[in-house]
């Protein structure tokens, strides 16, 4: 499992589906370079169970992301055509019909490998033939990515386990108030409270007005 936080997003260029049912063959996070911070996410597998409570609630949220110049884009080694399917099937019948934000494929498994979230890699056999060992799925892996295309914040679940997305939406908000302002957010910082000064002055400071 490898640590992105600080080096430049991997590149891909690959298909994915966007806006809930159409197929583009080179889609890329290198469209929002200089323009927009990415929440970039994987899941394990289409046509599952946390898998849609998490796709759905980060589209139930898409307004939130929006208005701070987010875009969200996921991910599996599904083909664009399982993704297109699942997004034609209604959610009560277990599809995710109505989200629009893009899902990328990755059938391949090149882009889960080179973020790091791939449950298993690749080995030699005993007869010199390669072979996966493992589950050939991703993790629930969350990459923050700001405008210049560096990684500024991960986390890996393993797949039993939801991710949250007032704590993605928590992270983007301290990201951009550091970015804005100069400030560190101490733990469990929000929006709006009062931020610190890297100096032992400024935490000493804020440890007194808490």
């Amino acid at each position: 499992m490898s640590v992105l936080v600080g080096k430049k997003a991997p590149a891909f260029y690959a298909k994915a589906v966007v806006n809930g049912g159409e197929i583009v063959n080179d889609f890329s996070l290198e469209q929002f370079i200089g323009k927009k911070h990415v929440i970039f996410y994987f899941y394990p597998a289409d046509f599952t169970f946390v898998c849609p409570t998490e796709i759905i609630a980060f589209e139930e949220r898409i307004k939130e992301f929006e208005e701070r110049n987010v875009a969200v884009v996921g991910c599996s080694v599904d083909s664009e055509f399982s993704h297109w399917k699942w997004l034609q099937t209604e959610q009560n019948d277990g599809g995710i019909k109505g989200v629009k934000y893009p899902l990328v494929a990755d059938p391949a498994l090149t882009i889960s490998e080179n973020y790091g979230v791939l449950a298993g890699e690749y080995d030699i056999d005993d007869d010199g033939n390669s072979e996966f060992v493992g589950t050939p799925q991703a993790y629930r892996g969350l990459f923050l990515i700001d405008k210049n295309g560096i990684v500024r914040h991960q986390v890996v679940n393993d797949m039993p386990l939801g991710r949250s997305v007032d704590e993605t939406l928590r992270m983007i908000d301290a990201l951009q108030f550091n970015e804005e302002n100069g400030e560190v957010c101490p733990a469990n910082w929000h929006k709006g409270e009062k931020a610190l000064k890297a100096t032992q002055e400024g935490i000493a400071k804020y440890l007194s007005e808490k």
